[in-house]
């Protein structure tokens, strides 16, 4: 339940503090006194958007923070999986700044609107005379029939099971558009990858097509060096070979004369070793180099082509002319493959219908058992709200599309008078009559669902007299099992309650503010007095208000 509403610096409110309780709570005051402001501000505890018009002083910043009691309404795994802290008073603050932004917190854990509007659908029912339209709207009718029907787990696993039959149909559609896409491109694809396959280049290839051809181009100047190489080793006498090993001899020599030498001639072997290999394989590379013109037409022939596919697929390298090749072999393979691609997304899409069609069943089934009783519920409230011919007609049939909450397509109709014809709401229900429809289907909700705290914004708008007593009656019933808090014009509506609040103006430093407070027994005899005879309070009308409240005391 709604515990406490604290309001700094919004619109005509300096700054307001104002305690609830539970039960059932009367908000009066005058035409423009700042019911609607109260109401703003709480909405935006709530999770509606701000702006900076919200700001009573431009340079400063608004905090609003309402106090929720929640320990009785099995609140903890939505904290859990938000990420929040749980406590038994919780609250929620919101703030709004000079500079146009606004922050959020729960429990002074910062938090996103759409998790701060999550939890206040959970928290609190504000019901504005616009929202009596929602009475006439589908999706709200379907609301009421599934609180009867107890249908919340039922629609879960549907809504869970449509998002993925959504996105499957999706995927579905996206195969097919590419499977168009890829047969009119298949013959073409098919004709560059069988000739990618054909060259069958290796990785790294190219650059050791390169320098084989470079090589057999200069062969003649390669061997000739090779040539001249091999005789500055093999001079008698003179040769890099035999000075060489006459050189280690000597260092070798040196070596018994210490650890210096030693290690010198540890080297030097070392280096003779490496010059004899490096000797050997010149040997061979002379042995092995020949000119030959069929060798070198070979090698162009086969880096020419390298260079052809290249410049066809643009691209620089021989990787990727690979890649290149693996994205035509997907796309051919997605055309040579696709009857089994779509036939496995098809096998897909049928297992999650048929999950969906199950659940529409089970849903439509509860739904059409539901409607006898919520008939039966809003035919006798309203009977006790001076709506005694009213009688409604449900019809509900089974669709063969998936909307968002089944397959099931409803139509609700009534009659408020013996003998006329059924009709939607919109065309037969008066302003009165809807608001009075609506307290009923509010009333009834209160008994399947697990809402903390409702308030009326003026719910009695286009009623008077005995219809406002009936009114009241049913909010006051409602709040032995929540918190009901209602604005209303009406005394006999106020006279109801068990506790009386007073929005009010004042002018204080050549400002108007307003503020709210909890009226005495005494102070409410003065509201209600004024309320029924204006602000020349009569002494009959004293006399009514002590009545009214007199009678709801008794």
């Amino acid at each position: 339940m709604l515990a406490s509403l604290s309001i700094k610096n919004y619109a005509l409110i300096d700054h307001l503090e104002v305690d609830f309780q539970d039960g059932f709570s009367i908000i009066t005051g005058e035409t423009g006194a700042g019911k609607s402001i109260l109401l703003g501000a709480l909405g935006l505890v709530l999770g509606k958007r701000a702006d900076l018009s919200s700001l009573k002083i431009k340079d400063e910043k608004c905090i609003i923070e309402g106090e929720f009691l929640i320990d009785k309404f099995d609140l903890q795994l939505f904290f859990e999986t938000n990420d929040l802290d749980f406590e038994k008073r919780t609250i929620i603050r919101r703030e709004i700044l000079p500079s146009g932004k606004s922050r959020a917190f729960i429990n002074d854990t910062p938090t996103k609107l759409s998790v701060l509007t999550s939890l206040s659908d959970k928290l609190i029912d504000v019901h504005s005379q616009h929202q009596t339209l929602q009475l006439a709207d589908n999706e709200f009718q379907f609301l009421v029939i599934d609180a009867l029907a107890n249908n919340s787990k039922t629609l879960t696993s549907f809504k869970k099971g449509l998002k993925i039959y959504k996105k499957l149909s999706k995927e579905f559609k996206e195969i097919e558009n590419r499977q168009v896409e890829a047969q009119s491109q298949h013959d073409y694809n098919s004709f560059l990858l069988d000739e990618l396959i054909e060259a069958d280049f290796k990785e790294n290839e190219q650059g050791i097509l390169e320098e084989t051809l470079e090589k057999l181009n200069h062969v003649e100047e390669i061997k000739l060096l090779l040539t001249d190489a091999q005789n500055l080793v093999d001079l008698e006498d003179t040769g890099l070979s035999d000075g060489l090993l006459n050189y280690v001899n000597i260092i070798q020599k040196l070596s018994k004369y210490g650890k210096t030498f030693e290690d010198l001639s540890d080297r030097i072997s070392s280096l003779k070793i490496d010059f004899d290999d490096i000797t050997k394989e010149l040997e061979n590379s002379n042995d092995g180099v020949d000119y030959s013109p069929q060798e070198i037409e070979k090698y162009n022939d086969r880096l020419q082509l390298l260079y052809n596919l290249q410049k066809k697929h643009q691209v620089a390298t021989i990787n990727d002319l690979l890649e290149k090749k693996q994205i035509l072999e997907v796309k051919v393979s997605a055309v040579e493959n696709a009857d089994e691609i779509v036939k496995a997304k098809k096998i897909e899409i049928l297992e999650v219908e048929k999950k969906l069609d199950n659940c529409s069943d089970i849903l439509h089934h509860s739904r059409k058992k539901a409607i006898p009783e919520l008939i039966k519920q809003l035919e006798t409230l309203l009977k006790n709200l001076e709506m005694p011919n009213t009688s409604f007609k449900i019809n509900i049939i089974k669709g063969t599309a998936f909307f968002s909450n089944g397959k099931d397509e409803l139509e609700f109709l009534i009659s408020t008078n013996k003998g006329s014809n059924y009709e939607t709401l919109k065309k037969i229900a008066s302003g009165g009559e809807m608001s009075r429809i609506m307290l009923a289907v509010k009333s009834i909700l209160c008994n399947y669902s697990n809402l903390p705290t409702i308030i009326f914004d003026e719910i009695d708008t286009g009623v008077s007299g005995e219809v406002s007593n009936r009114i009241a009656k049913v909010m006051s019933t409602m709040s032995k099992h929540m918190q009901v808090i209602a604005i209303t014009h009406l005394p006999q509506i106020a006279a109801k309650g068990q506790y009386h609040y007073k929005v009010y103006k004042t002018d204080k430093n050549k400002q108007t503010l307003t503020n709210i407070k909890i009226l005495s027994q005494e102070q409410r005899i003065q509201e209600l007095a004024e309320m029924l005879s204006g602000k020349d309070i009569a002494e009959t009308a004293i006399v009514h208000a002590k009545q009214l409240l007199d009678q709801e005391i008794h």
